[in-house]
Parts: C-alpha cells; structure tokens; sequence
C-alpha cells in the first residue's frame, strides 16, 4: 500500500502549479522587484552571495551566476527557492510569497544569469 501512497503523493504533487515553471514564464521585472526585497541582503546587487548580511552567515549564500547554479533546472532553482535548502540559512518562501512571485523570482534570475546549456 506505500507504494501507491507515495505514487500518488508524487502525481498530486506533479500537478501543482509550480511544474508549470517548465512552460510557464514568470516577469523578470516584477521578480526584480520581488528580488531586490527579498533576495538581496544575502544574494546581493548582483546575485553573486555577497550581499550585506552574508558575511554573518557561516554557511555563504549560492553565487547565482556561478556555473554550478546555472547548471541547475529551473525546476531545481524553484524547488530551493520554495522550500529552501536543508543545513544553510536558506528559506523557503512557499507560503510567503505567490506561486507568481516565485516565477517572477526565478525569471529575473535566469534573466540576470541565463542557464548554463552546454552542461
């Protein structure tokens, strides 16, 4: 019977709206906005982890324009940027802000630092 259960947890799952970031597009300006709000005092002006308060953090914020992250699927970045990132000062914002806020989010993101396509 578990089995079934986590087959179905999963589909439930798959059909939220978040899975949609894969086709639809969030509004870089609006996530700038969100961005410059939220993101920015550990991620900084220009998304490299070095914001004003990451130097109090131990564990350094991801450089989003680092290759690593490029690298990552936007379905990855929104997932971190949901649910955050276990052992690091990450949090979620799920709950916080918007599914339309977290694709706006994740598209200022890709605008500033496009994915890494020849990983």
């Amino acid at each position: 019977m578990k089995p079934m259960l986590t087959v179905a947890a999963i589909l439930l799952f798959a059909t939220t709206s978040l899975v949609s970031a894969q086709v639809m597009r969030g509004n870089p300006q609006a996530g700038q906005a969100v961005y410059e709000q939220q993101c920015l005092r550990c991620h900084g002006t220009k998304l490299e982890g070095n914001g004003p308060d990451s130097q109090d953090l131990v564990i350094r914020p991801a450089n989003l324009r680092s290759l690593s992250t490029r690298a990552k699927t936007d379905w990855e970045l929104l997932i971190a940027i949901s649910n955050g990132v276990l052992f690091s000062p990450m949090h979620g914002f799920r709950g916080k802000l918007t599914d339309q806020q977290l694709l706006d989010v994740l598209s200022y993101i890709r605008s500033v630092a496009p994915p890494d396509i020849t990983s």
